[in-house]
């Protein structure tokens, strides 16, 4: 169904997916996982499944594509939080400032509770924001703000971007276009679950060993 009265999201989202039926798909697909980790609000997956669907013997070379590309977006947004957020003073610069107010996803509360979801997980965070619906942009900003460990960041990063694309990758290389409903609905729903019993896991192993 198409809106009456589009937004700029909407009309930026359908023209992105158009790409997947030019030879310029895959670098659109980089381009558009890069920029979502650090500004842009719209996720990669949307593209990456149409890329797939197309030419589905592809299906992992789109998803590897997919993975780097959102992992060194990744490091931008933390570049971002760890140089330009602040001014210096301790207060948000005016990039800061600009994000709150134009990039869905970024707001002052979010930007604060994820400082206290740090300082207790610390790796976590950014696994469930990588792997999850959860804006991953306000994870990598918030990173290099609050100067978490770089390489911690870059691990968690890229084992969580990368099991989020090669499981949508793998399902549609092997069920192909029955599958694609029940992605786009249970996706996140699914997500969520598979952190939430992969941190439990963890914790039963402490609590064992």
């Amino acid at each position: 169904m198409v809106k009456e009265n589009p937004n700029w999201l909407d009309i930026s989202y359908q023209w992105l997916l158009k790409w997947a039926e030019t030879p310029y798909g895959p670098f659109v697909l980089v381009l558009w996982a890069l920029a979502e980790s650090s500004f842009f609000p719209i996720p990669p997956d949307a593209l990456l499944i149409a890329l797939v669907l197309g030419a589905r013997r592809r299906a992992f070379y789109f998803a590897f594509v997919a993975s780097v590309a959102s992992i060194i977006g990744g490091g931008l947004g933390y570049s971002i939080g760890h140089w330009l957020w602040w001014d210096g003073s301790g207060l948000y610069s005016s990039i800061a400032k600009f994000f709150f107010a134009h990039v869905p996803g970024v707001s002052i509360p979010q930007f604060l509770e994820v400082q206290s979801l740090y300082e207790k997980w610390n790796f976590w965070v950014v696994f469930t924001a990588g792997f999850t619906p959860i804006p991953y942009k306000i994870i990598t900003i918030s990173a290099g703000a609050f100067n978490i460990n770089f390489i911690i960041f870059i691990m968690a990063s890229a084992v969580s971007r990368s099991a989020r694309f090669f499981i949508v990758a793998w399902l549609l290389w092997k069920y192909g276009q029955p599958i694609n409903t029940f992605i786009e609905k249970y996706l996140g729903w699914l997500s969520v679950a598979f952190v939430i019993l992969l941190i439990g896991g963890f914790v039963v192993i402490n609590h064992v060993l």
